[in-house]
């Protein structure tokens, strides 16, 4: 099995490739962007990260990273991560221009169906800072529910970001949940 290409309503879900690569630097160069995940990275920090992104072993499972495109236009990227035996954690970052539209929902529950339905997961989780109202509610959205709120330890790199001081959440959805969602 390899990472299909998912379609939904708005959106085209292409595994991540080299291809847009000034798209990825610019949105990982936003400051905006990377308030809740640490500093404006810049294109050679970017170019470092692909090859991880890229892994054959996570393609093998049907599993990794997917750049998603509106009408041609590239708005941020989605990841299905394995995590453990039939676990894996689901994420996003979209451009700001894509913020507010329902697009990381969207892609997001295409993953969550690719992950329960084609590749065999039982449990799906997300992680953010508890501060991370957005995204909070975008796993509130996904029929996810809040398990956990852990401190951030000082030597923690999420240590230093606005609003580390009230932890890091942890939702998840098992398969049972949403086949009946």
């Amino acid at each position: 099995m390899s990472r299909p290409t998912i379609r939904t309503q708005r959106l085209v879900l292409e595994p991540m490739s080299w291809d847009p690569l000034d798209e990825l630097c610019a949105l990982d160069a936003d400051a905006e962007v990377m308030r809740f995940l640490g500093a404006p990275r810049t294109a050679d920090e970017v170019r470092a990260k692909i090859p991880d992104r890229l892994s054959p072993s996570d393609d093998a499972l049907g599993l990794g990273f997917w750049c998603g495109f509106e009408r041609g236009m590239f708005v941020g990227w989605w990841c299905l991560s394995l995590e453990g035996p039939e676990l894996a954690e689901i994420g996003w970052r979209l451009h700001r221009r894509a913020w507010g539209r329902g697009l990381a929902t969207e892609a997001a529950a295409a993953l969550l169906e690719h992950g329960f339905e084609t590749v065999g997961l039982e449990r799906i989780i997300a992680e953010t800072l508890a501060v991370n109202l957005a995204s909070r509610g975008v796993m509130r959205k996904l029929g996810m529910t809040h398990e956990s709120t852990e401190p951030i330890g000082p030597n923690e790199p999420e240590a230093t970001l606005p609003g580390a001081a009230e932890g890091m959440v942890r939702y998840e959805i098992i398969r049972e949940r949403w086949a009946s969602g």
